[in-house]
Order: C-alpha cells, then structure tokens, then sequence
C-alpha cells in the first residue's frame, strides 16, 4: 500500500492535542459514531487527538468536496454501514481531505474549529449494526499454549497449519469499550464432579484479539479470491472474546464455543482504516521448515508480501484491590500481531471460500494473539498455566481467573522508525457480579 503526504511524521495539525498523541495525530484519523449530552443523537465523528470530529457538524460547514464530499454524507450517519459498504475509493478520498483540513495553517480551521467535542465528553456506541461475528483461532502461540493443558503430546489438531480455523459467535452481545459485562452463568463440571453443576462461572477470562470489520460485502454463492481480500476490509479494531473457561470445558465437544463465549464481545470504538494502518504492514512471518503451505486459494504473492501487521498489544488488569491502594493497573502482558498465523486477507477468502456471503458491517476476530513467551500470552488461562500458577499484583493480591470488580483493558499501537506513532484507543470492560 502506497505512503502518501497524510503519513508524513512531520505533518502537524491545528487541533493541538493531536501532535504527538499516542493514539491519535494527524496521521490516524479513525471513525466512530458518537454522542454527547447535549447531542444525543448518534452521528458519525473522527478522533482527532482528544478531540472528536463532528462530520454532520462538518456537512453542514460546507468544507468537503468531490468524493470526500460524498463520502463525509455516508460518515456523518450512523450507524456506518453504507460508509463501509462504499468500499475504499470514498474512504481514502475522506480520508485525504481531513488530513489536508485539518493540517496546521489549513484555512478550514475557522469552520471546522466549532464541529469539534472534547471526546471525553462523548458517549460512544457501536460503530456499525453487525449482522454477523465470527471469531477465528489464528494465533498459533495461543493454540500451542491450550493445546498443550489438554492433549500435552498433541498441542495442535492435524487441520490447523491447513485450514483457518474459526466459529461463528454472536453479533447481538458485542458491545463497546466501557460497558460492563455481567459475569455468565452456565453449566460446569470439574473431574471430581460426577455430574455437572449451574451457577456462575469460577474461571472468567478474557482473549486478546484484533477486530476486522467488514466493508463492501459479496454475493451469496460467491467467493472472495484471496488477491481481492484486501478491497473488502474497511478496518480494524481491539476486540476482547471474553470466555467462561469453565462451561467451556464442559460443552465446547463436540460442536465447539456457545454459552461460554456469546454472553458478551467486547471492542474498542474506533474504526482504524487500512490507509492509517500502511506504515506498519510487514511480510506474513515465513513458515517453519516443513510446515505444509498454504493451499492454492489461501496464496497471494502479494498478500504474503505486506499483508500482515507490527502492531504492539498490550493488557493490563485494574482491580478494586489495586484502586483501593491507589495503584496503577498491572500489566499481564505486551506482544505484536506478528505471531498470528494467518492474514487477515486469507481470513476473509477462507470465510467466503464456500460461497458465504459477508455483508459490510460484519466483524471477523483473528482469534487470541499471544507471543512465543509469557511476557506475551494474550489470556489468563495461559498466564496462570490454567490456574496452577496465580499472578501476583502490586497490592499483594493474586489473580488466576478474572474476579467481580476487576478491569481488563487492552491497547494497541503501531510504532516504527520514520512513522509517526497511532493507535487504537482502548477496549475497557469490567466484570460485574452474575445476575
């Protein structure tokens, strides 16, 4: 993907809290749909340092023109469906001129001044309506790491380095960044049990994925070639597949994931485009000497060339212990996209492989990311070793599995030389007691 003037490191913007913002500078630019107090009504904005971008307030300030025009109209309504539906002409048109407007010196300062809300002030929601999620298991460390508590000889099902592996969840109990998740309650029986019991779960947990959201769909029947993958990605987003690794256990044979992880998908607000996204596209990490390749569908030259990202992950756990000693968070760990083993690309081909048809707003998770090492793994079960082995917090305290009160925050960020830094904002959610 081309780097134009709008990843320039050296381009500054009217709106001071941008330059040098650790998530959001003149370089990123994601869209999300917001609103305030005294603007209930959910409409379509840009993050833009601690700013947010008022894009009704904008249309009406008649800055836009051209695509841009056209696709600020399709931005400023939520939810963004027919935005993402357009596909990544209007998106990188949008994109273009917001850089140029809002660029230090940019004359469409006194205009555009007045569309901006302190984004501390907003409420956010969901970006788009999903009409389906699918979460696939593309980090290779965190099917290792599981694998190895329950099949210690065999970590890794013979289909894994063949197919991409994945289930469908549930679009209705995403939620975003900040919303509380109630703690699920479901069947679950532990090996001295002889029959199962109901009630809570005793082994809450949370995975770190990314989100793909989905942006010009395809027709039922029709695949999606693995070299026009990349035109039906319109962003991605931090994602937390909170699981229940108790009612797991029990009811995940022989059909796989279902109460244990629909209960609630947490994400972060902010669509992050491809374009912001093109300084930190690196080559698909080669396989392992006799590993199989990838089948012929699932191959693009190009896909394997830049298709994969360097982004940085990292969690941290904030818990009543912890904030009633006025502590900061605990990190539990810090990793990189670059351990997943598929693309994001050849997620999309194989989900439509069969003719399904993907329809934009849909949301597709990679699956939890872990790194080779502990300082890495992207969930609890792996941390504390499937509860043998607690984790011990700065208040003296120790953790397992996710206890009520507690906060799970993830972040991302891309960092590389001669870029300017973005990132993702954060995903929060914090664990209330089962109803």
């Amino acid at each position: 993907m081309t780097l134009d003037e709008t990843h320039d490191p050296a381009r500054r913007s009217w709106v001071a809290s941008a330059n040098g913002h650790a998530d959001f500078p003149i370089q990123n630019l994601p869209l999300g749909v917001f609103s305030t107090e005294n603007g209930p009504t959910a409409r379509g904005g840009v993050a833009i340092g601690d700013q947010v971008l008022d894009l009704a307030a904008a249309r009406r300030a008649d800055v836009f023109t051209g695509d841009a025009e056209e696709a600020a109209t399709l931005a400023a309504e939520a939810p963004l469906n027919a935005f993402l539906a357009a596909g990544a002409g209007l998106r990188r048109a949008l994109r273009a001129q917001l850089s140029s407007l809002l660029t230090e010196g940019a004359s469409a300062r006194v205009a555009l001044e007045p569309c901006l809300v302190d984004r501390a002030a907003c409420t956010m929601h969901v970006p788009a309506t999903i009409g389906d999620y699918t979460d696939f298991y593309a980090g290779i460390h965190h099917a290792v790491n599981v694998g190895r508590q329950f099949r210690p000889d065999q970590p890794l099902l013979p289909n894994y380095k063949h197919v991409p592996i994945g289930y469908h969840g549930r679009g209705s109990s995403i939620v975003v960044s900040g919303t509380p998740v109630r703690r699920p309650q479901g069947q679950r029986k532990v090996p001295t049990d002889d029959v199962p019991t109901f009630g809570p779960s005793r082994r809450l947990d949370y995975e770190l994925e990314l989100g793909i959201w989905i942006g010009p769909g395809n027709e039922l029947g029709e695949p999606i070639a693995i070299g026009d993958a990349r035109a039906h990605i319109a962003g991605l987003c931090l994602l937390n597949d909170w699981s229940a690794r108790d009612l797991q256990a029990w009811e995940y044979q022989p059909l796989g994931p279902f109460l244990a992880k629909n209960f609630a998908t947490s994400i972060s607000p902010w669509i992050v485009t491809p374009e912001a996204l093109a300084p930190f596209r690196i080559a698909q990490p080669p396989r392992p000497a006799g590993d199989p390749a990838p089948l012929p569908y699932l191959t693009d030259a190009h896909d394997q060339a830049e298709g994969a990202f360097e982004l940085e992950l990292e969690v941290l756990l904030h818990t009543p212990c912890l904030k009633a000693a006025n502590l900061p968070p605990h990190r539990l760990s810090i990793g990189s996209t670059r351990h997943l083993f598929w693309t994001i690309g050849q997620l999309v081909t194989h989900h439509a492989s069969n003719g399904c048809n993907l329809r934009p707003g849909d949301l597709l998770g990679t699956g939890t990311i872990s790194a080779p090492t502990p300082d890495g793994f992207g969930s609890l079960l792996e941390i504390s070793a499937g509860g043998t082995a607690p984790v011990t917090l700065a208040s003296g305290h120790t953790r397992t599995f996710l206890d009520d009160g507690d906060e799970v925050i993830f972040r991302a960020r891309g960092r590389r030389d001669g870029a300017a830094s973005i990132g993702f904002g954060e995903v929060r959610g914090t664990v209330n007691a089962a109803g």
